[in-house]
């Protein structure tokens, strides 16, 4: 098994965030699949990353002027449809680790969190995923409704400031964009036995240097095939 986190599934070579994507990843071995989560206007959580359906499908509009049954409707690349987080876990499940990135932004979604955590449940994967946030506040909140469920924290710089919130809240993984790495900020997180994840690593220079300087951090990438030998 290949240590690594497969950004949205094999993104390079079908489309993002769909069935056909995340099972290439499984298919090349990847120990954790990347997805994002957004809510419909019912209530679903589905598979999506950005705010609105205009790149990645045939429609317009945001995912949460959507129901389940319209945004089903939409080709996201290929006829594939926008999945469910539940059938994505469902096809990882005894497979592989998820990182359920929650795409909230401050309260854009109402209920996100009840709601991956119920589709946590009634898939049975609680030893199986971790949900993570740029939006600190829906994991502060994820935390609340869930002593168990294993938390992480997702920055785009490195900052000290992350290391109380993870202490509090026991968040047991810290994403940063990789260029923010240093000896310091690593050896933090090690000291406090968080799992440091580099993103998104696509460059052969800067995966060879996290290999060699870094080989305890985990990184997400979206050029699964090409690093099989480096990981």
């Amino acid at each position: 098994m290949i240590t690594g986190l497969a950004h949205r599934g094999y993104p390079k070579k079908y489309p993002e965030n769909t069935i056909s994507s995340f099972q290439a990843a499984l298919d090349l071995s990847y120990s954790h699949l990347e997805l994002d989560v957004q809510l419909t206007k019912d209530g679903v959580p589905v598979v999506i990353h950005d705010t609105t359906v205009n790149r990645t499908t045939n429609g317009t509009g945001r995912v949460a002027d959507y129901t389940f049954e319209q945004i089903r409707k939409l080709d996201a690349g290929g006829g594939q449809q926008i999945p469910t987080l539940k059938e994505v876990l469902l096809l990882a499940k005894g497979k592989a680790q998820v990182d359920i990135e929650l795409k909230q932004s401050g309260l854009l979604y109402p209920g996100l969190e009840e709601q991956v955590l119920e589709t946590i449940q009634v898939a049975a994967v609680q030893d199986q995923v971790f949900v993570t946030s740029f939006d600190h506040y829906a994991i502060v909140r994820t935390r609340e409704l869930s002593r168990d469920i294993n938390l992480g924290l997702v920055l785009y710089g490195a900052t000290p400031a992350v290391f109380p919130l993870a202490k509090e809240i026991n968040a047991k993984y810290v994403s940063v964009k990789h260029i923010y790495l240093t000896d310091e900020f690593v050896h933090r997180c090690d000291e406090a036995g968080i799992q440091l994840i580099a993103w998104t690593i696509d460059d052969e220079h800067d995966m060879r240097n996290l290999r060699s300087q870094y080989p305890h951090i985990w990184a997400c990438t979206n050029e699964l095939e090409r690093w099989i030998t480096v990981f």
